[in-house]
């Protein structure tokens, strides 16, 4: 009785191209890349210009985790198409999250959730209908990309005869955010829903993501990638990834090299989260607490010896330990925590700066 109607529902979600008119999401406004000079508009960093690279780095790079499109609108219904690169099934996450799209729509000021979806992989190049019946009227729009997959073609479409337009960034200020797979989003149910990108909502500021799972170890790679970014900030999630060993040999280091391409911007490094996993597991309680002490220890060296460098905590854990989704990664609920936890002291931190 229940499998028949979520079939109609998703069948429903495909729909014939007679009816739209499409256009390139690149021939619109992409925000939120940290190099915006790449040869696939939909790729965060260039891989060609840096050497050094794992074929996992290399992959996630290529994944647009962080970008989003800004586009206005009077159709009542929205849709996209996707030609797909590198794909890949996960476990602890959503289809809609790894390779699937995030809408939002702005209402009396707020940008609000709209809709999300992802086609079915026997159809991915069809037209995924995303929202409908959005009524008369523009509308400003927001669609995030996915989180961990490669796209080499992006097509919005709108009902035929209904206009698409070129959307100017509301965003302020361009902050770099470099991490791990935290800050790419994993486990978050959908695109949006990553700690940079609920912050981006909340403040108003522009986060440009460079979150890779398992790879935010300080490479140098990495940093000659953040040396060459236009930014105003860099935030960093640093010490999740590598261990206390990594960090000792790195941190210093990637700091100077940071700082000799931007001498005077703000570096703000994020300690560690709590993984819940740590509940029960003496031996990973024992590794992770060696890793957020070694850090803690560092920074307020760091913060010592280094102009504009700062410290600041970070939770994404209720008093129950009961956000994870996979013992190491946030639920939804877990990455708005942590976006909360560190929004004012990082805000003080920018202001101090100038960025507003």
């Amino acid at each position: 009785m229940i499998i028949v109607p979520l079939l109609y529902v998703s069948a429903m979600a495909q729909t014939s191209d007679a009816t739209y008119s499409f256009t390139e999401a690149s021939d619109l406004n992409i925000i939120g890349k940290i190099h915006e000079d790449t040869p696939n508009p939909y790729h965060r960093v260039d891989t060609a210009r840096y050497q050094g690279w794992n074929k996992v780095e290399n992959i996630q790079v290529r994944c647009p985790a962080g970008l989003a499109v800004l586009f206005r609108t009077n159709s009542s219904a929205i849709s996209v198409k996707t030609v797909y690169g590198w794909t890949s099934e996960f476990i602890n996450m959503t289809a809609i999250s790894y390779k699937g799209y995030d809408l939002y729509i702005k209402q009396d000021g707020e940008w609000l959730y709209a809709a999300s979806g992802v086609s079915r992989p026997s159809q991915e190049e069809e037209n995924l209908v995303l929202a409908s019946n959005l009524g008369d009227g523009y509308k400003e729009c927001m669609l995030y990309l996915p989180i961990y997959c490669e796209v080499l073609s992006v097509k919005i479409g709108v009902e035929q005869g209904a206009d698409i337009q070129y959307l100017e960034s509301p965003f302020r200020h361009r902050i770099g955010i470099y991490g791990s797979s935290f800050t790419q989003g994993i486990c978050a149910s959908r695109a949006g829903m990553s700690y940079p990108m609920q912050m981006m909502r909340n403040t108003g500021l522009q986060f440009l993501s460079l979150g890779c799972g398992g790879n935010g170890k300080m490479q140098p790679h990495f940093a000659e990638i953040l040396c060459d970014a236009d930014v105003d900030a860099l935030v960093f999630d640093t010490f999740s990834n590598p261990s206390a060993e990594i960090i000792q040999e790195r941190l210093f280091p990637f700091i100077e090299k940071i700082r000799s391409a931007h001498p005077d911007i703000p570096l703000v490094f994020q300690q560690t989260i709590y993984r819940e996993r740590r509940n029960f597991d003496s031996k990973y309680m024992r590794r992770e607490k060696e890793k957020q002490e070694t850090a803690a220890r560092l920074m307020k060296e760091a913060c010592r010896k280094y102009e504009s460098v700062y410290f600041i905590q970070t939770n994404a854990t209720d008093q129950k330990h009961s956000t994870s989704v996979d013992g190491t990664h946030p639920n939804d609920y877990g990455y708005t925590l942590w976006a909360e936890s560190i929004e004012k002291p990082l805000l003080k931190i920018l202001r101090r700066h100038g960025i507003n």
